[in-house]
């Protein structure tokens, strides 16, 4: 399963640890790969932050996390403006391991028609992330269309957080 026309070509989805950049933490970074359910915070106008609870893929060959957002919510237009942006996952429980992961955010175009490349990719990550297809692609297709979704790439610069609990 590849996701492919983001800014980086050819973009698989694969769940391994392969990272580009050997100064992120493996271990933390095995944490945005095993776990798909996050918080994504972006920043409001003001500087505060804005958070949102999103699912996201591991794109391990370009250390990025992959999240479908719609364009009229905060999160979307944060981006736009701000692109700094990072993604709370919890490990297997709320006192668990943890990894936060900051980066850049990246959007693709809006879909705009059902066929058109935006949706195409939103259809690879629905694919990837339920590891199925959907029951009617046209209906899919056409949601993507009317709901106005996006891909937003976030590109990990920076991991922290705590891979087991002190003692």
């Amino acid at each position: 399963m590849e996701l492919t026309g983001m800014d980086s070509g050819s973009h698989g989805v694969a769940i391994r640890m392969n990272s580009p950049r050997d100064d992120l933490d493996p271990d933390l970074l095995r944490i945005v790969a095993d776990h798909q359910e996050s918080i994504l915070i972006t920043l409001r106008r003001d500087g505060r932050p804005q958070s949102s609870n999103v699912i996201h893929l591991w794109e391990p060959e370009t250390a990025s996390a992959l999240i479908s957002v719609t364009a009229p919510r905060a999160k979307s237009r944060n981006v736009e403006r701000d692109p700094r942006v990072s993604l709370h996952v919890l490990g297997d429980g709320f006192f668990s391991a943890y990894a936060v992961a900051e980066g850049t955010g990246t959007l693709s175009p809006v879909a705009a028609a059902p066929d058109d490349p935006t949706v195409d990719l939103l259809v690879d990550w629905y694919r990837a992330f339920r590891n199925e297809d959907h029951p009617d692609w046209d209906d899919y297709r056409a949601a993507m269309v009317r709901e106005q979704r996006r891909l937003l790439r976030v590109r990990v610069e920076r991991v922290y957080g705590m891979t087991r609990l002190p003692r």
